[in-house]
């Protein structure tokens, strides 16, 4: 099976955390998820986060401590995400290579569909249980 590398930023202001939306032709698409992407062979996970910010949001980022790992299997491969948080140094945040992003409270994030693999860590960062299945 083939494994994938992908690092993400927790970016957090006022409270508020930095979503983006995949775009339509993108895998997994038009689901929500922390910004960032994969890295590239012989790319530190540092900077493979801070390419795929200015790449996907045209902002430039400071990352700051690893705040979890965790790995996913998907049909046909496997991906370990990596989670950093992180500060933006400069620049707004603008859709260049991501369909749309918002601001969201993490109550909020129910409204939001994401990956497993991020589900997986949203869940673990912020102490939420995952729903209890009632039959």
């Amino acid at each position: 099976m083939r494994s994938v590398r992908v690092v993400a930023a927790v970016i957090e202001q006022e409270g508020r955390f930095l979503i983006t939306q995949r775009r339509p032709e993108a895998v997994l698409p038009m689901l929500w998820e922390f910004p960032g992407g994969r890295v590239e062979p012989g790319e530190s996970d540092s900077a493979a986060l801070q390419r795929e910010l200015a790449e996907r949001l045209g902002v430039e980022i400071d990352v700051n401590d690893k705040l979890s790992t965790q790995g996913h299997d998907y049909e046909g491969y496997s991906v370990t995400l990596v989670i950093y948080s992180a500060t933006i140094a400069a620049g707004e945040p603008s859709c260049v290579h991501v369909n749309d992003f918002r601001w969201v409270a993490s109550s909020d994030f129910d409204a939001y569909d994401f990956p497993p693999a991020d589900q997986a860590t949203m869940d673990k960062l912020l102490g939420i249980a995952p729903p209890s299945k009632t039959n």
